[in-house]
C-alpha cells in the first residue's frame, strides 16, 4: 500500500511540476529526479543550472585571410577562350562585391572549374606565350585559394555561426523528419567540399541556398550541446544521491523510462559526427580559435567535451542504478 501511495504523490508532484523549468526538457529532469527521491524516501534533489556553451569564435579569428586577385581587364579579356569575363564582370559589379558569402563560393568555385577546364584545353596553345603564362598563373593562384574560400563560405554565412548561438535552449523533443533535414544541409555543404576540385560536379546555386535556410531555422549545434550540458548535469546530480544510499539492497527503484534520452543520444552521435566531419574535411590549417573551440565543444574523443562528459555520467548513472533492486509493483 506504501509503494502505492509513493506512486500518487509522485505522480501528483510531477503534475505540479509542468509548467516549471525553462524547457520541456527540464521538466523530464525534475519529473525524473522527483521520482527518485520518493523511490528512496529522501528529500528533493537539490538542481543548479546548467552552464552554457562558450562564445563561437569572432570573426576574424575564424576566417583566413585570402588577398585579393587583380588584373586589368584587357589581361582578363586576352583569356576570353576561357569563358571568364562574363563571370569577372558580374563579381565585380556593385552587386558580386556584395555578395552573401555563399554566392561568393559559388562564383569562386565556377571561376577555378572554366579556368582548369581552360587549362587542360587545347586554348593555351592559341595563345600567347605571355597570355598561357598568365593563366597558368591565375589558375594556380585560384587553386591555392579555393580551400580558404570554402572554409571562409561556411565560417562566414550567418546560417553556420547561427547554429552556434549561445540564445539558444535545449534540444527536446524533435521530430526525426527535422533532425534528418538539417543532416541534410550539412551533407550538401559536405558534397561541396569533398567535390570542391572535381570540374564535373557542378554546385547549384538554389540547393545551397535552400539548404543554408533550413540550417537557419533553428540552432541545432547548440541547442544538441546545451541538451547534452543539462543531462549531464541532472545525470550528475542523481549519481551523487544514489552514492549516498547505504541501503541500496532494502530500497527498490521504479523503472527507468528514458526514450528521451535515447533520442538525445542518438540524434548528439549523428549531429556532432557530421559537424565534426565537414570541418575536418577543409583542405586548410583550421584557425586556432576554432580548433579549440572544436575540441572543447564539439569533439567525441575529448572526455572533457559535452559528448563525453554525457557518456560518462549516464554509464555511471546505470552502473548506481544496477545496485538497486527494481521494484516489481509498478
Amino acid at each position: 500500500m506504501a509503494r502505492w501511495k509513493n506512486l500518487s504523490l509522485a505522480i501528483i508532484l510531477s503534475a505540479l511540476l509542468v509548467g516549471c523549468g525553462d524547457n520541456p526538457a527540464e521538466q523530464q529532469w525534475q519529473s525524473y529526479h522527483q521520482q527518485l527521491t520518493v523511490d528512496l524516501a529522501v528529500d528533493d534533489i537539490e538542481r543548479v543550472d546548467p552552464v552554457n556553451i562558450g562564445d563561437f569564435p569572432e570573426r576574424p579569428d575564424r576566417l583566413i585571410d585570402i588577398p585579393e586577385t587583380r588584373d586589368s581587364l584587357l589581361n582578363v579579356y586576352a583569356l576570353r577562350e576561357c569563358q571568364i569575363t562574363s563571370l569577372v564582370a558580374a563579381r565585380n559589379n556593385q552587386l558580386g562585391r556584395v555578395a552573401p558569402p555563399s554566392q561568393q563560393w559559388l562564383y569562386e568555385r565556377t571561376l577555378w572549374q572554366r579556368l582548369s577546364a581552360c587549362l587542360n584545353s587545347e586554348v593555351p596553345e592559341q595563345l600567347s606565350d605571355q597570355d598561357r603564362t598568365r593563366l597558368i598563373q591565375l589558375t594556380a593562384t585560384k587553386t591555392e585559394q579555393l580551400p580558404a574560400v570554402s572554409w571562409n563560405a561556411i565560417f562566414d554565412s550567418s546560417e553556420w555561426v547561427k547554429s552556434f548561438s549561445r540564445a539558444s535552449q535545449p534540444l527536446t523533443n524533435v521530430d526525426e523528419t527535422t533532425i534528418a533535414n538539417q543532416l541534410v544541409a550539412i551533407d550538401y555543404l559536405q558534397q561541396m567540399t569533398d567535390h570542391q576540385f572535381d570540374r564535373d560536379w557542378q554546385q547549384d546555386s538554389s540547393t545551397l541556398e535552400k539548404y543554408l535556410k533550413t540550417l537557419q531555422e533553428r540552432p541545432m549545434t547548440a541547442e544538441v550541446l546545451r541538451a547534452l550540458l543539462l543531462a549531464t548535469q541532472r545525470l550528475t546530480e542523481a549519481n551523487t544521491l544514489l552514492a549516498q544510499q547505504s541501503d541500496a539492497t532494502t530500497r527498490c527503484l521504479s523503472r527507468w523510462e528514458s526514450p528521451s534520452l535515447d533520442r538525445l543520444a542518438n540524434t548528439a552521435k549523428q549531429w556532432l559526427t557530421a559537424i565534426n566531419r565537414l570541418i575536418d574535411a577543409q583542405l586548410v590549417d583550421t584557425p586556432m580559435a576554432i580548433h579549440r573551440y572544436q575540441s572543447h565543444w564539439l569533439s567525441m574523443e575529448n572526455a572533457q567535451a559535452p559528448w563525453g562528459q554525457f557518456r560518462q555520467a549516464l554509464t555511471e548513472h546505470q552502473a548506481l542504478r544496477a545496485r538497486f533492486p527494481p521494484c516489481t509493483d509498478n
